[in-house]
This record gives structure tokens, sequence and C-alpha cells, in this order.
């Protein structure tokens, strides 16, 4: 994978979404890590640890009260707006006006699932009723605090990218090569 660096002078800001079990975090880390920048990332899953409750906990909350939203996603567009970064999150597209590139990531609901007993362990099928469960929620708390439908990414998004494909390195030597062209970076 070639090297690239953002111009001198310049900065850059990209946005990437998908849902769980898309490669939003494996993606965002690499790409961050290529090219210097601050990876932000914080979601639900850290909100819960620094809470002291569960993923599920949270979710559940989120449900009747939006400021579990509110605060992870103001959070994450403060700290995107102070230098350049890898914003990366399920609304980080919608959230992030300023963002240079706008990532869409995705892969089947069976790929995701598979992805996620990977990461966490589990039983399968309960991990695709958890998954599907959490999709539908998240898109019904979205669009009631935003008006965003994030099944909707086709005309927000600069790049959409199945990551059923690709692994992740070769997605990130993609996303490069695209931001080059668009010269928001340039080879070192």
């Amino acid at each position: 994978m070639k090297n690239y660096k953002i111009p001198n002078g310049k900065e850059l800001r990209i946005a990437i979404s998908g849902k769980s079990g898309c490669g939003n975090t494996t993606v965002s880390s690499l790409l961050s890590e290529k090219l210097g920048i601050k990876l932000i990332n914080f979601t639900f899953r850290q909100l819960a640890a620094e809470k002291g409750m569960t993923l599920a906990q949270v979710i559940e909350a989120a449900k009747t009260d939006d400021s579990w939203d509110k605060a992870v996603d103001t959070r994450q567009v403060e700290l995107a707006k102070k230098e350049s970064c890898v914003l990366g999150s399920r609304l980080a597209i919608w959230m992030l006006k300023e963002a240079d590139v706008k990532i869409y990531l995705l892969a089947s609901d069976d790929l995701r699932a598979s992805r996620i007993l990977n990461r966490e362990g589990g039983d399968l099928q309960e991990i695709k009723r958890f998954t599907t469960m959490r999709d539908s929620e998240d898109t019904k708390r979205y669009q009631n605090l935003y008006g965003i439908n994030n099944n909707d990414y086709a005309d927000v998004a600069n790049l959409v990218i199945d990551t059923s494909v690709n692994v992740p390195e070769e997605i990130v030597g993609n996303i490069l090569s695209e931001l080059a062209k668009r010269g928001l970076v340039e080879e070192c």
C-alpha cells in the first residue's frame, strides 16, 4: 500500500458510517493510522463502558431518553471539528457536515453477524436477533431525533463500499487512492 499524507497547511475530515459489523471501527482505525490523524469513534459501546453499563442497557435507555444519542453525537462532532480526523460512527456521514469525504460501509446481515460473533463470541442466532433489533431501534431513533433515515445513504455518501469484497487493508488502500484522486492527500 502506498503511503500518503495530508498536504502541508491543509486539514482533512473523513466521515465513515455503516451498521454494526460492517467494519467501521477496523477501517476507520487503519485509515487514521495510515494518515497519522486522530480517530474519533465514540459510540454507545464506549458510553456504556464509561457509565459501567452493558451495551444492551444503554440501547434500552436510549429508547426513551434522547440524551444518550445526543451526548454521543454532540461529543463526536465537537471533537471532529477541532482537527484532521477520521470520524467513524453510525451517523458520521450525516452529522459531520464539514467532512471532506463521506464513506458508507455495507455488508450482508449474515456477514455482519458472523463478524460480531468473531469479535464478541456468543450464539450466532442470538447475535442475528439482537443485531436486527438494534438496527431497527437505531433507525427509529435517528429518524425521530434528527430526521435521518440511516438506510438512505446513497445521496449523502461520496463513496459506498461493500466490505465483503476486500479485506480491510485493501479497502483502506482504495479509500486512500480515492482521496488522492480528489487532491485531499498526496503520496509521500
